[in-house]
């Protein structure tokens, strides 16, 4: 194989190598955001929860409160029957009272309800902080993992691209357009071996004299259909 050719390869590996740590590069945000949302949906499912326990605590203050009005109102009820001298009026106090206190017996009732409601919600609240602080957990391993990572995919890129700027200056200067246009426009194959009369970059088939040009070796040979440079494995 030739010396170009060679020495092409080798930077071609440190351009793929390149190219897929950009891409981690640019995974790790999407990846990062991901873990932030299954935080921010447990922390959605606690504030409902919280704000569902609230409500139904404010229910049972508004019952205590009704209830504790008519209680008030029985025993302003009975005094005034206690004082009244008058049949009719003390009958009509009774009666009164007899409404007030089936309300009262309402409001107590719902009041014993709502009592096993907020025993609920709170139930709920706390399985809610708890799948909470499992998510919180996992998801700050998840992002340590990724503050790793990128921190490893940087070192590792700071490392290539050192060498690759050692490696191309092997590489003959006049080929050096060619093999970055062709990393461009091919995917990051710039160059591919020459196997049983056919480019493996493209899978066409290679007319003879360019078959007989790539293995005598003397000059840079493409493929007449894709363009990659082409070589024959040794």
């Amino acid at each position: 194989m030739q010396n170009e050719v060679r020495a092409l390869l080798i930077l071609q590996d440190r351009d793929r190598r390149l190219l897929a740590l950009a891409k981690d590069l640019e995974k790790l945000p999407q990846d990062e955001a991901r873990a932030k949302a299954k935080l921010a949906g447990d922390e959605a499912a606690l504030a409902k929860a919280h704000q569902a326990l609230l409500d139904c605590e404010l229910r049972v203050k508004k019952i205590e409160l009704d209830a504790e009005t008519r209680r008030t109102t029985i025993k302003r009820l009975k005094l005034q029957q206690f004082e009244t001298r008058k049949n009719d009026e003390f009958q009509a106090l009774g009666h009164e009272i007899v409404r007030y206190e089936k309300d009262l017996d309402d409001f107590e009732t719902k009041e014993l309800e709502a009592m096993d409601e907020v025993d609920t919600f709170r139930n709920a609240q706390k399985a809610a902080e708890a799948a909470l602080s499992q998510t919180r957990k996992l998801v700050e391993e998840d992002l340590a993992s990724i503050a790793e990572r990128h921190a490893r995919t940087q070192t590792d890129r700071s490392e290539v691209t050192a060498e690759r700027e050692k490696l191309v200056l092997l590489v003959p200067e006049e080929i050096i357009p060619l093999y970055n246009r062709l990393m461009k426009t091919k995917a990051g194959l710039a160059i591919a071996p020459l196997r049983d009369g056919k480019c493996e970059g493209c899978h066409m088939k290679l007319i003879a004299s360019t078959v007989m040009k790539a293995q005598t070796g003397k000059e840079i040979t493409q493929c007449e259909d894709c363009g990659r440079i082409l070589y024959v494995e040794e």
